[in-house]
């Protein structure tokens, strides 16, 4: 995790595993490929987080349940680090609400058949499933799909802006994301001058 400031906000980019919170007006940032990011806020307290979780197996059997998979058991652990510390900042969960991005199958070798979900699909699975057992409404998502993908939560307005990424066979989306962690703010912002193309959710 890394913080920088840009017009006098700070921009927080968080890494595969990671999570923030915050009671303040600051940006949080991550680049996605198979991961998933939920991006929370209590809109009554004015408390957001956004994690970025993986989970650690490229295919699951479509036929196993998700929750008592190992699957589940890190993506439970990896939704409920982020919703404790927004909840220990004053936020209350009854008055949570998501926006849900990424899931994408970028990396190789992990094609679907009739018998397993790709990692990107499980993860898809995994976070609506979630979020519907804990009552949190999904007010947008963009998931699935074979594109990577920047991710930058406003959280003073809870807005969320994704500029997507296309896998090539020059730049796959996990080399992407190694560079991408190595790269300063404004390198980045540099890099994705050059695509337009930005989504607000």
């Amino acid at each position: 995790m890394r913080s920088e400031f840009k017009n006098k906000v700070e921009w927080v980019t968080i890494e595969p595993g990671e999570y923030f919170t915050s009671n303040e007006k600051i940006i949080i940032s991550t680049l996605l490929g198979s991961c998933v990011s939920a991006c929370l806020w209590d809109p009554v307290h004015k408390i957001a987080g956004m994690n970025h979780f993986l989970l650690s197996s490229k295919r699951y059997k479509k036929n196993n349940p998700v929750c008592v998979s190992e699957a589940g058991r890190y993506g439970v652990h990896a939704m409920e680090l982020v919703i404790n510390d927004m909840l220990q900042l004053g936020a209350s969960r009854k008055y949570l609400n998501a926006k849900v991005f990424g899931g994408g199958n970028v990396l190789n070798g992990t094609v679907s058949d009739s018998n397993f979900f790709c990692v990107g699909d499980i993860n898809i699975r995994f976070i609506k499933e979630f979020l519907d057992t804990e009552k949190i409404p999904i007010i947008s998502s963009d998931l699935g799909g074979d594109n990577g993908r920047i991710v930058r939560f406003d959280t003073n307005t809870y807005n969320v802006f994704i500029r997507k990424i296309r896998k090539t066979d020059a730049m796959p989306i996990e080399n992407r994301d190694l560079n991408f962690w190595k790269k300063s703010l404004n390198e980045q912002e540099v890099e994705e001058a050059s695509n337009k193309n930005v989504d607000l959710w």
